[in-house]
């Protein structure tokens, strides 16, 4: 079971076995536009949930929370002694995003995320998944996207950028190796052709993932019907609120590469409509920043691998320490050091926010629970 493969995997930090990465079949026809509209989504809705709660598990277990962006650029690290190399994550954003441990993940964990794609494709044979309400179809989607995604880089692993991942000779974002209702279709094609052109709200593409440092930070929480609108509002205010969302440079706004993509949907008007996006999500800090600029530019990027080491064994290895705790557990020089500066950034926000407890408000009898925000 996926549970026990990875239930201690970030306790041990311990790199796995290396699998060969997985293969397109050839001969796949390229899906047409009139393809895709069997996935608009109907009037005639019924009231079918669908249950991720497998996936959230997984989540859970090998995602690894980094917390917000401080919106500091991170100096490259030390040199070994004795040595010109850096081993392991040395970009100025490593600091931000979640991870996941792909280092960890062992060959049944790669077999058993390739049979939950598989599971999550065949659904709607089974689900009239068009008439489901607009939540739950959403939260399909994104993630069905993220597993294949995942699960491709597993299958790769290790390598340090995912953008160069090619899957049957096409690069992984434009490779047809997920089908649905017969459809064979792409990371990129549920986005673009699917989610985007019948979501009307650009918070959705924060959702999909793409395996690399500069795109929206995975979820600890696997997307469903009651939370995708929750869970989208703060993964979108993470990036907006890091560096490898927006920055400043003069009179003009920088901002991610990833807004590019998203222009035709959701940013017409551009660079207006993205600005007022923005700002429905920025922090004070970022608020001014938008306020201060005129240009707008979308050349922020950053291809690392969102990993624990960037796909890289460093020789060196040490004793990792765990809140004041040396458990004697030996790991790989890199992902020990990311750790380290991991924990020295989440204290430093525990030292300018405080503690933030969450007050949780019981309902009474006969209260009626409330609606989750409908994505449209």
């Amino acid at each position: 079971m996926l549970r026990n493969a990875i239930l201690c995997a970030l306790a041990l930090i311990s790199l796995g076995a290396i699998a060969p990465a997985s293969a397109q079949d050839s001969g796949v026809r390229t899906a047409q536009v009139e393809d895709f509209a069997r996935f608009v989504p109907r009037s005639d809705t019924v009231s079918t949930r669908l249950d991720f709660s497998y996936w959230d598990k997984a989540l859970h277990w090998f995602v690894l929370r980094m917390g917000r962006s401080l919106r500091e650029s991170e100096p490259t690290p030390d040199k070994l002694t004795g040595s010109h190399m850096i081993f392991g994550h040395d970009s100025r954003y490593r600091l931000e995003g979640n991870r996941v441990a792909f280092s960890v993940m062992t060959d049944q964990v790669r077999n058993e995320l390739t049979e939950y794609r598989r599971e999550l494709e065949q659904l709607p044979d089974t689900v009239p998944l068009t008439r489901l309400n607009r939540n739950e179809q959403l939260a399909y989607w994104i993630n069905l996207h993220n597993v294949a995604v995942i699960e491709q880089i597993a299958l790769a692993y290790p390598l340090s950028t995912p953008s160069r991942l090619r899957v049957g000779g096409v690069p992984l974002d434009e490779a047809p190796f997920i089908t649905v209702a017969g459809v064979h279709m792409s990371p990129r094609d549920i986005r673009t052709r699917i989610v985007y052109p019948n979501w009307h709200d650009p918070k959705v593409i924060y959702g999909f993932w793409h395996g690399d440092i500069g795109g929206p930070s995975i979820s600890r929480e696997a997307y469903d019907g009651t939370n995708v609108g929750q869970v989208l509002d703060e993964v979108a205010q993470e990036f907006v609120g890091s560096l490898r969302g927006t920055q400043r440079s003069g009179d003009t706004l920088l901002v991610s590469r990833l807004y590019l993509e998203a222009r035709p949907f959701y940013f017409p008007d551009w660079p207006r409509g993205l600005r007022a996006h923005l700002l429905k999500y920025s922090s004070p800090e970022v608020t001014e920043l938008i306020s201060a600029t005129q240009a707008v530019e979308a050349e922020i990027e950053e291809t690392d691998i969102a990993d624990l080491s960037k796909g890289e064994r460093e020789p060196n290895y040490t004793e990792l320490v765990i809140n004041g705790i040396q458990p004697g557990i030996g790991v790989d020089g890199a992902v020990a050091r990311l750790l380290r500066e991991r924990q020295e950034k989440l204290e430093e926000i525990y030292r300018r926010d405080g503690p933030r407890g969450q007050v949780i408000v019981g309902q009474g009898q006969g209260e009626v629970p409330k609606e989750p925000e409908t994505v449209r």
